[in-house]
């Protein structure tokens, strides 16, 4: 039954996958803005993120501990990765780089599937985030709202790193021009492999603090990964907060959408998509000209 209580329900859901789009939109953006290179492997990125914290929540039974290890270890796989097949792929056609990344993605799911079984995994909340909270005009999973905070922060860490510190300025002005950076004596791949790096720790961070929310499974990262491409198509390539405003946006969506009823969120979803395409190409906060 659609009442005021449901639907301010569905709203924070909506707040809640909005802001988890958002961080995994922003490693996606960072890495397409900067490298020129469109990683389908980014929802695989978070699918391992999940299940490297869940090897290390099952060894060490902290939930930090899995946290920082699903982090590292999917940043360390960026790195890995685009310093041994993607760097290979900068000069040549998209195509050529869609379907290294793909078959990367196809590769990563099939070892997990082969390693860990096809059957879900769970990760349970850390202690004291269990439950539900009363806020006054409803009840509502406590960690969800703890998630919202924890994804907040990690997303001004991000920022503050992209726009705050020398790297974060370097990387930008890669986005803008990145013949112009190694023209002035920066070693641009150095940059390259940082950037990717930290876009793939945003995924996999991503992957292990959802993973109290949704059980994780090999195919995972598939559904997000369409609504991360739809999110950066919103928000702007190359664009950090058109990252976050599409996600807010995109998680409303399929929230409220979902409500009335859920086989139409996808169609909104596109719909929504559409009609920035149609209005504004380059999307709502992204720069016209850009490729």
């Amino acid at each position: 039954m659609i009442n005021w209580a449901n639907f301010v329900s569905q709203c924070f859901n909506g707040l809640v996958l909005g802001a988890l789009l958002a961080l995994i939109s922003s490693g996606l953006t960072i890495i397409y803005g900067t490298l020129g290179v469109l990683n389908l492997a980014h929802g695989a990125m978070f699918m391992l993120g999940g299940y490297a914290g869940w090897v290390a929540y099952t060894c060490s039974g902290s939930f930090i501990v899995a946290v920082i290890a699903g982090s590292l270890f999917v940043m360390l796989v960026g790195i890995v990765v685009e310093r041994g097949i993607i760097r290979s792929f900068y000069g040549r056609p998209h195509e050529d780089q869609l379907l290294v990344t793909f078959g990367l993605s196809i590769v990563f799911v099939e070892a997990t599937r082969f390693f860990f079984g096809s059957l879900s995994k769970i990760v349970p909340p850390p202690a004291g985030l269990g439950g539900i909270v009363n806020l006054g005009f409803m009840f509502y999973p406590t960690y969800r709202l703890a998630l919202l905070g924890i994804v907040a922060v990690a997303l001004v860490g991000l920022y503050i790193v992209l726009y705050r510190t020398r790297i974060g300025m370097i990387v930008r002005a890669g986005i803008e021009d990145s013949v112009m950076v190694d023209a002035l004596g920066i070693d641009v791949y150095k940059v390259f492999m940082l950037v990717f790096g930290i876009g793939a720790m945003a995924a996999g961070f991503a992957g292990i603090v959802n993973a109290p929310v949704v059980s994780i499974s090999p195919d995972v990262g598939e559904t997000i990964l369409v609504q991360t491409f739809v999110v950066v198509v919103i928000g702007g390539v190359g664009s950090f907060p058109g990252a976050v405003l599409g996600g807010l946006i995109a998680g409303e969506i399929i929230s409220i959408t979902s409500m009335f009823n859920p086989g139409y969120a996808y169609v909104m979803l596109f719909a929504a998509m559409t009609l920035v395409l149609v209005l504004r190409p380059y999307g709502l906060l992204g720069t016209a000209g850009r490729e």
